[in-house]
C-alpha cells in the first residue's frame, strides 16, 4: 500500500489520460483497490464533486463521502446534498461539523470571523474538521483540476499531502470545465443551481460571490481579501 511515510521509496502507479474519463475511472478503481475503507472523499458538492460522486458510485457504491458542514453553506448546497442522497442511497454521506458551533465561535473569536480573519475561520470550520476526518485513514480524494487556478496547475493524480500527512488522490486533473459539464448533462446528474447563476465555484455563503473574471473560475471566492484557498490544499 502506498502511504505517506513510504512515499519516497514506493513505486508510484501510472494511469492513461487519453480515455473517456481522462484517467479518472482508472485512478478511482486503483484507489479503492489500494485503500479499501482507508480512503474517503472530501466533497464540497460543487460540480466537480457531482462528477466524482457518479464515478465513485461505479467503482464503490457504498463509498464514504464527507461534507465539511461549516454551518455557513448556501441553502442550495444542502438541497443538492439531499438530491445526491436520493440518487445514490448506498453512499455513506457524512456531514462533518466543526467542534465549535457558530455561536461558540462568535463568543470566542467575535462576530463574523470570516470577515476579519477568513484564514482563521477556514481553519476552525474546514481544516481542523478535515484533519479529524483523516485521522486513521491513509488517503483522501479531492476534485482538484489543473485548469481551476494557478495554485492547482501542478497537481498529479497521486500526491503526497504534507498538511494532513496523507495521500491525496485527484482523479480529475486533466478535465476541463467543458468536460465536467458535458459529463453532467450526458448522465443527467443533479447539481447545485447556483452554478446556473454565475457561481462556478461554491463555498460558504458569506465568502462566495458570482465569478468576477470569466477566465478565473475561483474569482468569486473571498473576493477582495487576497485569499484564494481555504487551506485544505495548501501545504
Amino acid at each position: 500500500m502506498l502511504t505517506y511515510d513510504q512515499w519516497e521509496t514506493a513505486e508510484k502507479p501510472s494511469f492513461p489520460s487519453d480515455n473517456e474519463t481522462k484517467g479518472a475511472l482508472d485512478v478511482l478503481a486503483w484507489a479503492y483497490r489500494e485503500y479499501g475503507d482507508e480512503i474517503v472523499y472530501a466533497c464540497s458538492f460543487g460540480i466537480e464533486g457531482i462528477v466524482l460522486i457518479d464515478l465513485i458510485s461505479r467503482v464503490k457504491p457504498n463509498a464514504e463521502i464527507v461534507f465539511l458542514d461549516t454551518g455557513l453553506h448556501f441553502p442550495e448546497t444542502y438541497d443538492t446534498i439531499a438530491k445526491v442522497k436520493e440518487k445514490y442511497p448506498s453512499l455513506r454521506i457524512v456531514m462533518k461539523q466543526p467542534r465549535l458551533t457558530l455561536e461558540e465561535q462568535k463568543a470566542q473569536f467575535g462576530d463574523k470571523l470570516w470577515k476579519r480573519d477568513p484564514n482563521k475561520c477556514c481553519e476552525l470550520r474546514k481544516v481542523i474538521p478535515l484533519r479529524e476526518v483523516l485521522t486513521g485513514v491513509t488517503a483522501w480524494i479531492s476534485g482538484l483540476r489543473r485548469e481551476q487556478s494557478p495554485t492547482r496547475r501542478h497537481v498529479e493524480y497521486i500526491n503526497k499531502d504534507d498538511k494532513f500527512r496523507s495521500i491525496k488522490v485527484c482523479p480529475l486533473i486533466h478535465w476541463t470545465w467543458k468536460d465536467v459539464w458535458n459529463y453532467v448533462y450526458k448522465h443527467g446528474l443533479p447539481y447545485n443551481v447556483l452554478h446556473d447563476r454565475g457561481y462556478p465555484s461554491i463555498g460558504c455563503a458569506p465568502c462566495t460571490a458570482p465569478a468576477t473574471d470569466p477566465n478565473d473560475l475561483r474569482s468569486g471566492r473571498w473576493a477582495g481579501q487576497g485569499k484564494t484557498e481555504c487551506g485544505l490544499h495548501l501545504a
